[in-house]
């Protein structure tokens, strides 16, 4: 069996750095650089490579959303987990851009309505983040609750997105 190689490149935020790991068939990780829940990458052959197809598209993508120009992110995933965090992660490119979802809301999108605490866990483990938007997913009451990149970093990304939604709405 041959070691698959990916390929590594940082893109600034106004909250940090994320990291982008990618194969050739999709972003594997995009991560905070102070992530709660930080990702294994242990036999992973990986080499920095900004020009690496996937990771320019999805740096380019990033950054576009960052500027406030682009609200969906086309770049292909590269999944790893059970099939029910895969179901969960999945369902989180369904919530539109500048709206918010509840955990229940999330977990009836993907027909396991009671398993709320299961989306939430799912969601903490999320690889891929800001592309799969976990960061719109919101307690009941509304409250911004746990976040892999921090409160303050969910607070931003949310308020980037409802900022940035009147400029693009209608389009």
């Amino acid at each position: 069996m041959s070691e698959q190689t990916f390929a590594r490149a940082m893109v600034k935020a106004p909250f940090g750095t994320l990291t982008i790991v990618a194969s050739h068939s999709g972003v594997r990780f995009c991560m905070f650089d102070n992530d709660a829940h930080p990702k294994s990458m242990a036999g992973m052959h990986i080499v920095d490579d900004a020009t690496h197809p996937v990771v320019a598209q999805a740096v380019q993508q990033l950054t576009e959303y960052l500027a406030g120009t682009r609200t969906a992110f086309t770049v292909p995933v590269d999944l790893e987990g059970t099939d029910f965090q895969i179901a969960a992660w999945n369902a989180l490119s369904k919530v539109p851009y500048g709206h918010t979802w509840s955990y229940s809301q999330q977990a009836t999108s993907i027909g396991k309505p009671t398993a709320t605490r299961a989306i939430g866990a799912a969601n903490g483990r999320n690889p891929v983040v800001v592309i799969l938007p976990c960061h719109r997913i919101i307690g009941a009451n509304g409250a911004l609750t746990g976040f892999g990149g921090g409160i303050s970093t969910k607070q931003w990304l949310l308020e980037h997105e409802k900022k940035n939604s009147s400029v693009h709405s209608g389009a």
